[in-house]
């Protein structure tokens, strides 16, 4: 009876001090965030990953009672951004705003210092937004066709701008010259909005963009909308239509807004940050000002987002190697 009563209090004994062990830790995690919190956008101000950022921070620093500060961190087709992710501490305080960029990466740079799968957290995927190729009004064309004969026309093809070499728009407008036959120089810039400003004062002639960065440009004639690369028509540019209605079969593309935290990050941690960003994507507010940005709003978890990863890394790793795509 004495060895029985000797061993339930050496078991008992352990169980406490395995108790006092995570206590700390689990308190650390039900107290989250004591401090600031950054969250890093790998592209300048101003353009969607922007928007939808600081939309997602300021909600999130008014429900955490904690400031939640964005760090645009642009340059290298996001690459600049994700590197200084990748290094951080997984303890909830750095968060990453990205794009579907993030999934090209390593089919494009060949030494990067970092693994876009294994070396992040994915929390949540917000929306997606559909892209569209627009020029700028001083070329003549006003639809598909008319445009890839212009573009044939031209001494060494057209320029065509992108937010970075990596980027969806960058990759899709290879896939476009593939698709149609015809030769264009690429421009890539520091952001969409350095990008779009050069498209407005006529410096670069044509872009994939996200729909929501030119939808007023669009409206106010100041850019041309040619097609869109999406399966059906948007209500916020009814009257242009896709590529498929113009003759270019199965042409889509379209770029997503996710966040993710560094590896290792704590399940329990990275599962409340979920539920806190996607509580603020499901009100009223946050959906409509996604939706006027022609986004379709998702708020996938972070399970199903690990599958949307895995699976965009092997599509546009098949996309670049098809489109002959290269880092300049």
């Amino acid at each position: 009876m004495t060895t029985r009563r000797a061993s339930l209090r050496i078991l008992l004994t352990a169980a406490a001090c395995a108790g006092a062990s995570l206590t700390p830790a689990l308190a650390q995690q039900s107290a989250y965030p004591t401090k600031a919190v950054r969250m890093v956008v790998p592209y300048p101000p101003g353009g969607a990953t922007d928007v939808i950022g600081r939309l997602i921070a300021d909600k999130l620093g008014t429900r955490w009672g904690q400031a939640v500060i964005v760090d645009n961190r642009a340059g290298a087709g996001t690459t600049v951004g994700a590197e200084n992710v990748a290094k951080s501490a997984p303890d909830g305080y750095t968060l990453y705003e990205t794009t579907a960029t993030h999934t090209i990466s390593a089919s494009l740079y060949p030494k990067l210092s970092y693994d876009p799968i294994k070396d992040f957290t994915p929390i949540t995927l917000t929306a997606t937004i559909p892209l569209v190729l627009v020029t700028t009004p001083k070329i003549p064309a006003k639809n598909l066709d008319e445009l890839v004969k212009w573009i044939k026309a031209q001494p060494g093809g057209a320029s065509m701008g992108s937010p970075g070499n990596g980027s969806v728009q960058h990759l899709t407008g290879e896939l476009f010259k593939t698709k149609a036959g015809v030769q264009t120089v690429h421009v890539p810039y520091k952001g969409a909005s350095p990008m779009i400003t050069d498209l407005l004062g006529g410096q670069v002639d044509m872009a994939f963009a996200t729909l929501s960065e030119v939808t007023s440009y669009i409206k106010s004639g100041k850019l041309h909308a040619i097609a869109l690369a999406h399966d059906k028509r948007m209500s916020a540019v009814a009257d242009v239509p896709t590529f498929t209605e113009q003759g270019m079969k199965g042409f889509m593309g379209a770029t997503w807004f996710g966040t993710f935290a560094p590896a290792k990050l704590p399940v329990e941690l990275r599962d409340r940050i979920y539920k806190d960003i996607a509580a603020i994507v499901a009100t009223p507010e946050i959906t409509k000002k996604l939706e006027d940005m022609g986004a379709e709003v998702n708020n996938l978890p972070p399970q199903e987002f690990s599958k949307l990863i895995d699976a965009e890394a092997k599509r546009w790793a098949e996309a670049v190697k098809i489109s002959g795509a290269k880092v300049e």
